[in-house]
């Protein structure tokens, strides 16, 4: 009688967890095709094909690796910018981050590093309150104006993007910068998944910015 039972009992527990699976490959498989399909032809990652827009929206992340050595996610989003602006593609940059601790400042980097390749200081403005991909975009509207421009960053940070944009009633496109290698961005990728099945919970439960502000006209 007890063998009978604990062979019931690993049955319905090996029965549980193969339910549990299922749910959890196909919640990261339906939001990552929702996300991809939004995105789907408003991405570009050549300078002569992607449209014209105004402002670039240039989205954050720490310049540095925990190891020390420097992040190429920021590194090829700084340079994104950069041949954008100088191709006439877009005419201001919001470099938007977070900015949350005193020795740390996404934007003051971006800032930093656009204007030692020779953007100019007044074609430059900064969002500070960029905590999350969903308050930058937001507040490039909320607070900056925006109904269109272009987010910079890597294909699948700007298709998330756009699928927040989208959702929110705005047109954006992406300019894709050049991605890294798997091996280097493994563990990205791996909580892209999780960050696509929040989106999707954001949006659904209207998530929005954590601070707002005063407007600030691009001009």
């Amino acid at each position: 009688m007890i063998y009978k039972a604990l062979f019931f009992f690993k049955r319905h527990g090996v029965t549980s967890f193969l339910i549990l699976a299922w749910l959890i490959f196909s919640l990261l498989y339906i939001s990552n095709f929702i996300v991809v399909q939004e995105a789907k032809g408003k991405t570009f990652s050549s300078i002569d094909e992607i449209p014209y827009n105004r402002v670039g929206l240039l989205l954050g992340t720490s310049k540095y690796r925990k190891v020390g050595t420097l992040n190429l996610y920021y590194k090829y989003r700084i340079d994104a910018a950069v041949k954008l602006f100088r191709a006439g593609k877009i005419d201001y940059i919001i470099v938007s981050g977070d900015n949350r601790k005193v020795d740390y400042n996404e934007p003051q980097t971006m800032l930093n590093d656009l204007l030692a390749h020779g953007i100019p200081r007044e074609k430059i403005f900064m969002d500070h309150a960029g905590f999350r991909t969903l308050d930058s975009v937001i507040r490039a509207n909320k607070v900056f104006g925006l109904n269109s421009f272009t987010v910079i960053s890597q294909k699948f940070h700007n298709e998330r993007a756009i699928y927040i944009a989208e959702n929110h009633g705005l047109k954006i496109i992406g300019f894709n910068t050049q991605d890294v290698n798997k091996g280097y961005g493994y563990k990205t990728n791996m909580r892209e998944k999780m960050a696509r099945v929040k989106v999707i919970l954001d949006i659904a439960f209207g998530k929005q910015p954590k601070f707002l502000g005063e407007a600030i006209a691009v001009e």
